[in-house]
This record gives structure tokens, C-alpha cells and sequence, in this order.
């Protein structure tokens, strides 16, 4: 079939061009900027899964739902030893762009814009490094508003204010940021914070999350009160009947149909995992001779996914590792065999290596900064990529 009208696309954060599986989401999320924006309380929340469910997708659908109720919205991505003051800084600014625009009062948007620039200038000079982003140029800095150094009072002050702006006009602000893991324990311990005393408040302000399955737990030991602070949502495989609507919908527009044993087959090789449906479905659909699309097309297109899954979604991983890290991974691997969650003791790591456990834990915590490997529960590892096992006991053998 032609390929220019493959409709399937398996980038990393590309939306799929049929969300399925995700309905209860963001017909929630649709209640929380309803809510919000009335003034009623709303809990922020938080995504978690592995790599590859399309997290990263929902956030973003999450983020345009926002945009068209004409709230103000930003987005980051965390990074590892970077402070979150001046991306926050950055989303903020251009929430506020959204709304300055229409709110009439001129002097009350340069007052905030006043605020964001003070709080941006408190960015540490080694935390400017590769940002070419300055705050805003036209406004002098405010003094004494958001500008104390101390990260959890200066983002209560700079959330109240944007919150304030966005209620003018009725509406809300998002702050939404991807992979949220990666945030140090004391910003997210300020994060979390000035997102109590915002929701005390009933401020229109909403932070939404992403991140790795372990999330749930470092927000956790971040502040103890973030299990009630936020609504978490585990972001998971697609259901069979799911994965067939991500495949169908998208072929129908094309007057393109599947048989039944080729969905089936489909769900086989990719488990229902989102990613790993738009790489098959997308392979298959440029093998494919005609419509409708068979298991023989499936299994022909099916190396050639794998191997593309191969190179770049599984070896582009495996390639940042050292080889102290691999060989942890190769260990965690051999004993994930059969185990449904992939979770294994670092205790048996350490005995299938005949190393103390002590002496692995640069390499464990190599992997985990990599985002690699996570830790769920105390004295537990389980790859963040699904399949990752799989692909090393291959690559092994």
C-alpha cells in the first residue's frame, strides 16, 4: 500500500493518530479544568508507567485540552542536577503570553511579568548553563515578591500571582512537566509545597506530571502529605479491544481493514504496549500488498519493526550504559524470567554476579540516573523499558 498515506506514527511523544485507551483520562481532566476554573477544589495529578505507554502523549493532550478552555498553560522537561526555577520560569511566561494578551488591565499583566522576572533572576549561574531564555526585558524586577531565593516561598508567591491573573479572566493556569522524576528531592520537596498552598487557596492553578512508574513513591518522600496532594493516574499497555481501535480507526480512514488474525497477531508481537503498536502496525501497513491487511502481512512486516525497536527504542538505551551497567542489566534480566512486573531483588543481582551488593551500587545508581532501571520498593530494580529483558537475553544469546 502507498506509503505517504501510512497513517501510524511511532515517534517518541507523537500522537498517535487515534488516542484509544485513554477516554477516562481526559474526560477527567475536563472535570478538573471545569472545576477549577468555577473556583471549586481540584487535586493536581500525576502520571506514571513505563516508557513507551505514551505518557508523554497524554500529557500533551492533556495540555491542548487546557489551551481550549483559554487557560494559560507551560510545559517542561526535568532534567538531573538542573534547578526547575528557570524552566519554570520559562513555562510560566509563556502561560502568561497566552493570557496577557486578553486581559485588559496592561498594568496588572507588566506587574506579574515584574514577578517572573525577579523570580527568574534567582537562578543560580551554574543553573543558566546551555539556557539561552532571558525573563522578560521590557519590565524592571519587582523587589520583595518571589524573589527571596528560597524556591518554596518564591513559587507560592509566583503561582498566587499567575493564578491571580488567569481568575481575571475566568480561567485557569497549567503547569505541566515531563519526567518529573528527574527533579531533585528538595525542589520537588518546594514543588510539592507550593502546590499545597495553592490548592488551600483554591487557586485556578493546576500542576499535571509525568513520569517513570516510581514517581509515586519519590513524591512521596518528597512530602508526606503528596499522597493526598495529588490524583495519580497509572499510565498502562493498551486493552485488547484498545489496541484494536489504535489499529483499525486510523486503516478505516484510509478505507484500509484488518482480519481478525492479523489484529490478534498484532496484540501477540506488541503486548499492547502503544509504541510498540504504531511501530508494527506502521511496518505492516508499508509491507501490506492491499486491504485487506492479513496475518502473513504481519508476520513479513514483523522482523522488520523488531529490528528498527532493535536499534533505536532498545540499543540507543543499551548503548549509553557502561559495561559495569550492562552487566547489572544482563543479571536483571536473567532473573526476570516469568516474573510479571519484571521486578527483581538487588540482593539475587548481587548473588547471580557473586559480588557483594554494596560494591554495585555505583552501577545501580548509574542506571537509575540514566532512567534505565527504576526502584519501585526498597531493595527492588525493574527495567523502565518494557521488553528490555527480552532484548538482552537476545542479545546475550
Amino acid at each position: 500500500m502507498d506509503p505517504i498515506r501510512n497513517p501510524y506514527a511511532p515517534g517518541a511523544g507523537q500522537r498517535p493518530p487515534e488516542l484509544a485507551g485513554r477516554d477516562t483520562e481526559v474526560r477527567q481532566f475536563e472535570v478538573v479544568l471545569e472545576r477549577v476554573a468555577a473556583g471549586r477544589p481540584e487535586r493536581s495529578l500525576v502520571l506514571s508507567g513505563l516508557r513507551g505507554v505514551g505518557k508523554t502523549v497524554l500529557l500533551n493532550t492533556l495540555r491542548s485540552q487546557a489551551i481550549k478552555r483559554a487557560w494559560g498553560t507551560g510545559k517542561i522537561e526535568a532534567r538531573p542536577d538542573q534547578s526547575i526555577r528557570l524552566p519554570i520560569a520559562q513555562a510560566m511566561h509563556t502561560a502568561m503570553r497566552e493570557l496577557g494578551h486578553r486581559h485588559r488591565d496592561n498594568e496588572r499583566v507588566d506587574q506579574f511579568s515584574a514577578v517572573l522576572k525577579a523570580f527568574a533572576l534567582r537562578t543560580a549561574q551554574n543553573d543558566r548553563k546551555g539556557i539561552r531564555w532571558h525573563p522578560p526585558v521590557d519590565v524592571v524586577a519587582a523587589k520583595g515578591r518571589a524573589d527571596s531565593g528560597d524556591l518554596e516561598m518564591d513559587l507560592i508567591e509566583l503561582f498566587a500571582d499567575a493564578a491571580d491573573l488567569a481568575g481575571d479572566l475566568s480561567v485557569g493556569v497549567g503547569l505541566f512537566i515531563d519526567e518529573m522524576q528527574d527533579i531533585s528531592a528538595d525542589d520537588l520537596s518546594a514543588l510539592c509545597a507550593a502546590c499545597h498552598e495553592i490548592s488551600q487557596q483554591s487557586a485556578p492553578l493546576v500542576v499535571v506530571g509525568a513520569g517513570l512508574p516510581h514517581l509515586p513513591a519519590v513524591l512521596s518522600a518528597s512530602k508526606s502529605y503528596s499522597e493526598r496532594l495529588f490524583r495519580y493516574v497509572r499510565v498502562d499497555r493498551l486493552a485488547r479491544e484498545a489496541c484494536d481501535r489504535a489499529l483499525m480507526i486510523p486503516a478505516e480512514t484510509e478505507d484500509v481493514y484488518f482480519e481478525e488474525d492479523a489484529l490478534d497477531e498484532l496484540y501477540a508481537q506488541t503486548d499492547g504496549y502503544p509504541y510498540f503498536v504504531q511501530a508494527f502496525a506502521h511496518a505492516t501497513w508499508d509491507h501490506a500488498p492491499a486491504s485487506p491487511i492479513t496475518v502473513k502481512d504481519v508476520a513479513v512486516a514483523g522482523p522488520e519493526a523488531s529490528a528498527e525497536l532493535t536499534v533505536g527504542f532498545f540499543g540507543s538505551r543499551y548503548e549509553r550504559a557502561t559495561p559495569a551497567e550492562r552487566e547489572y542489566m544482563r543479571a536483571m534480566a536473567e532473573l526476570g524470567v516469568g516474573v510479571a512486573d519484571g521486578s527483581v531483588p538487588t540482593a539475587e543481582v548481587a548473588g547471580t554476579l557473586k559480588r557483594k551488593p554494596q560494591s554495585l551500587s555505583p552501577a545501580r545508581d548509574g542506571l537509575i540516573k540514566k532512567g534505565l532501571v527504576f526502584s519501585a520498593e526498597r531493595g527492588t530494580v525493574a527495567f523502565t523499558v518494557p521488553h528490555f529483558g527480552k532484548f538482552l537475553r537476545t542479545r546475550t544469546a
